[in-house]
């Protein structure tokens, strides 16, 4: 299912025939060193991820991690949508891209339109953001969409000290 759309993506539902993508994506050393391995090790397990992470999400609230596509051929490149997480009081901007698409300003352009989608169709008048301690490249995207640093948080008891970003209602 599209959810929306800028000049250059598509952003949809995740499905289970993006397995591969996903399998490919979590397994980047850019995710592993700042989300964090989420045990995806065969293209069973990723589909597993998709359907009880983003699926079930988008079951239970409507919204989740969506799939960021090139509108011209279709070719998946990343992730970005909304999350709400347990541990947070309010729902979350995610974003992860493939290492050959950044510095293209997909990131910039999907999570604004994100963005836009949470607060037009889902009413959303605060988002958060969380990223790991050193992650300064996607602190400067969160700053530039109009985040500002709030706090600092962890999302488990004994889990790592994250920095919580906000927009402003």
């Amino acid at each position: 299912m599209t959810v929306t759309q800028t000049e250059r993506l598509l952003l949809r539902w995740l499905d289970v025939r993006d397995s591969a993508f996903i399998f490919e994506l979590v397994n980047e050393p850019s995710w592993l060193r700042y989300i964090g391995d989420k045990g995806v090790k065969t293209l069973q397990d990723a589909q597993r991820y998709i359907e009880d992470g983003p699926i079930e999400m988008y079951q239970r609230l409507g919204f989740g991690l969506y799939a960021v596509e090139l509108r011209e051929n279709g070719a998946p490149i990343g992730i970005c949508g909304l999350i709400k997480r347990d541990a947070l009081v309010d729902v979350d901007l995610g974003f992860a891209f493939l290492p050959r698409f950044w510095t293209k300003g997909y990131a910039l352009e999907s999570a604004s339109a994100v963005m836009s989608y949470g607060r037009s169709a889902l009413g959303l008048s605060r988002i958060v953001a969380i990223v790991s301690q050193d992650n300064h490249r996607s602190a400067r995207l969160l700053e530039k969409l109009g985040f500002r640093l709030e706090s600092s948080v962890s999302l488990q008891p004994d889990g790592d000290e994250l920095k919580l970003y906000a927009t402003a209602p």
